[in-house]
Formats: structure tokens, C-alpha cells, sequence
């Protein structure tokens, strides 16, 4: 953990708080529209790290509503560190992809199993790319620079991705 004290995680629901106060659903449904393209959530790590926030005075608990839910609010501790991890290195990129992992061990697998391997990755990064490029238009009509400028990462990610199965060895 950085000199903010807090995790990737845990910075990303403090920065979604600056939007207003968010049930831990919200708070999963906006990483879901923001984020999603190039960082990944899980609810899990949300519920996880919620209580956590609280207990450090970086969010503060609201008034409970329908079906138990519980909003959260950024304190102004939340937005100072915030603000600091914000100042500090982001570190290097942790790559974590499953199609290259298994290309790795690609003279195990049989020819077709290589084939359908390529076949989903293409369909699933070509659908990406699609869905991507729509938000990024929309983050641009909008005026969010900033989002926009975040989501082209995941444009060329998904291009690069495409172009690299292209090159792909089937096996044989």
C-alpha cells in the first residue's frame, strides 16, 4: 500500500464518491459506466472495502434505505487522500491475461482447441471494441475529457489484442 494508505481499489470508490453519495450498488454500477473498459471490480472487493473506508473515517455511513441499503458519503479525510494517491506513482501495470497464458502452453493444446480459443478471444475483444468506442463517443459528447481520454486506452487495448490474434500460431 502507497503513502495514502489505501489500495487501487479503495482510491477508485473514494474518486466514484465524488460524484455523491452511493450504495455499495451504485458504487458497482457506476465502476460498471466508468470504469469497467480498463479496471476491473468486483462486488466483492466493494463490500470489502467499504467497511474498511468507514472505519478510517474516509467515508461516512447515511441513513439506511429500501431493502437495507446503505449510502456512502466522501468525508473531507476521504477526498485529502484521495488527493494523495491521486499525487503518488502509479506503479507498474499488472498484466493479467488469460488467452496469453494459455498461448504459453499452446503445444499442449490440440489444433482445434487453439482454434475455438481464438474464436472466442476475437469475438469477445471485437464486441469490446465496439461497445468501448460507443463510450467513448458518449463521453465525448458529454464534454468528459477526462473519461474519454481514459476509455481510448481501452480502444487500443481491445485493437491491439485483435491484431495480436491475428498473429497467433494454430498449432499443428
Amino acid at each position: 500500500m502507497a503513502e495514502s494508505g489505501v489500495n487501487p481499489t479503495a482510491a477508485a470508490l473514494l474518486g466514484l464518491l465524488h460524484e455523491g453519495p452511493m450504495t455499495g450498488g451504485q458504487l458497482m454500477a457506476a465502476a460498471e459506466r466508468r470504469l469497467a473498459p480498463y479496471w476491473s471490480m468486483t462486488r466483492s472487493q466493494v463490500y470489502r472495502e467499504l467497511p474498511v473506508l468507514a472505519e478510517k473515517g474516509l467515508v461516512r455511513l447515511g441513513k439506511p434505505g429500501p431493502r437495507m441499503s446503505q449510502p456512502y458519503a466522501i468525508t473531507a479525510a476521504g477526498k485529502r487522500t484521495f488527493t494523495k494517491w491521486l499525487a503518488e506513482n502509479p506503479g507498474r501495470d499488472t498484466i493479467r491475461n488469460p488467452i496469453a497464458l494459455r498461448m504459453a502452453f499452446g503445444e499442449l493444446h490440440s489444433p482445434n482447441q487453439l482454434k475455438n480459443l481464438y474464436t472466442t478471444a476475437n469475438e469477445y475483444h471485437t464486441e469490446a471494441l465496439a461497445r468501448v468506442r460507443e463510450q467513448v463517443k458518449n463521453a465525448k459528447k458529454e464534454g468528459e475529457t477526462y473519461d474519454a481520454s481514459a476509455l481510448e486506452f481501452a480502444v487500443a487495448y481491445h485493437k491491439a489484442a485483435l491484431s495480436w490474434l491475428k498473429t497467433a500460431p494454430v498449432g499443428g
